[in-house]
C-alpha cells in the first residue's frame, strides 16, 4: 500500500466523524463514503447476458445462441470493437450523471470508473485511455472535462496508460438531442480529430475510449473514426450508462 492510501486510510475515522457517510442521491446514512445505499444501489440497471457479440446490446430474455448480433448492429455494422456499459440509463443512472456532470460532485468519479471497470472485456496486451473531448468553452464553462475523470479512475484500475489530450474538438458543436442519425453525423463530421502530439501513441495502439453517457453513439462513433484513422487497432467504448429505447 502507498503511503498517500496509508494516510487516507489513517484519515478515515475523522473524516466520518466530522462528515458522517450519506448516500450521494438520497442522503440517508451509510456505511462508507464511497457507495450509494441500498435503494439507490437496487436501481441501477446493470447489464446482463446474454447480448450481441459486436455491442454488447442486452438480449433480455430471448434465446440466442454464441455469437448472436443485434438488429441495429446487423444493419449498421459499428466502428467501434465493443461497448462497455457500467448501467443502462434509467432514473437512478440519470440522477448520478446529473449530480456528476452538472452538479459538481466529481468526488463521485471513482465510484461510476469501477462500475465501468467492471464491464470491461479482458484486456491482453497494452492498451490507453482516451476521454471523448470537450470543447475548449464548453471545458472552460463547466470546470472540468467529465469524461477526463471518468477516464483517469478507469486508467488506474486497469493498468492502462492515460492520454487525456489525444483527442480534440476542432470546432464547438451545437445540442444533438432532437436530432436524426444523419443529422448527427453530419453535425460531428469533421470535428474531432486526434491532437498531432499524440498521434505517434494512437498508431497500433488498442484504445479505451470513454464518456459518461452513450446515447445515440454519434459522438462515440465520430471518435472512433478519428482514432482508427489515426491508425488504432482496437477502440472500446466504455461509458457509465448507456442508453436504451426498450430498457
Amino acid at each position: 500500500m502507498s503511503v498517500a492510501a496509508t494516510f487516507r486510510q489513517g484519515l478515515a475515522p475523522l473524516v466520518d466523524l466530522v462528515f458522517p457517510p450519506r448516500c450521494p442521491l438520497c442522503g440517508g446514512a451509510i456505511g462508507a463514503q464511497t457507495g450509494l445505499c441500498a435503494a439507490c444501489w437496487s436501481a441501477l440497471v446493470i447489464p446482463g447476458e446474454p447480448s450481441c457479440a459486436k455491442c454488447q446490446r442486452p438480449f433480455g430474455e430471448a434465446q440466442v445462441g454464441e455469437g448472436a448480433v443485434c438488429a441495429p448492429c446487423l444493419a449498421r455494422p459499428p466502428r467501434h470493437d465493443g461497448i462497455a456499459a457500467g448501467t443502462l440509463y434509467g432514473e437512478g443512472s440519470r440522477k448520478l450523471v446529473l449530480a456528476f456532470k452538472h452538479g459538481r460532485r466529481i468526488a463521485l468519479a471513482p465510484m461510476l470508473a469501477r462500475l465501468i471497470a467492471a464491464r470491461l472485456p479482458q484486456l491482453e496486451g497494452e492498451w490507453i485511455v482516451v476521454p471523448v473531448p470537450l470543447h475548449r468553452w464548453r471545458l472552460w464553462a463547466r470546470g472540468y472535462n467529465q469524461a477526463a475523470l471518468l477516464a483517469r479512475e478507469i486508467a488506474r484500475l486497469a493498468g492502462a496508460r492515460l492520454h487525456v489530450d489525444a483527442l480534440k474538438r476542432i470546432r464547438r458543436t451545437p445540442a444533438l438531442g432532437g436530432l436524426g442519425r444523419k443529422a448527427r453525423a453530419r453535425t460531428l463530421a469533421g470535428a474531432i480529430a486526434v491532437t498531432g502530439r499524440r498521434r505517434h501513441a494512437i498508431e497500433g495502439a488498442q484504445v479505451i475510449l470513454v464518456d459518461d453517457v452513450l446515447t445515440s453513439g454519434a459522438t462515440s462513433d465520430a471518435c472512433v473514426r478519428a482514432l482508427k484513422r489515426a491508425g488504432a487497432s482496437k477502440v472500446v467504448v466504455a461509458c457509465f450508462a448507456r442508453v436504451i429505447d426498450e430498457a
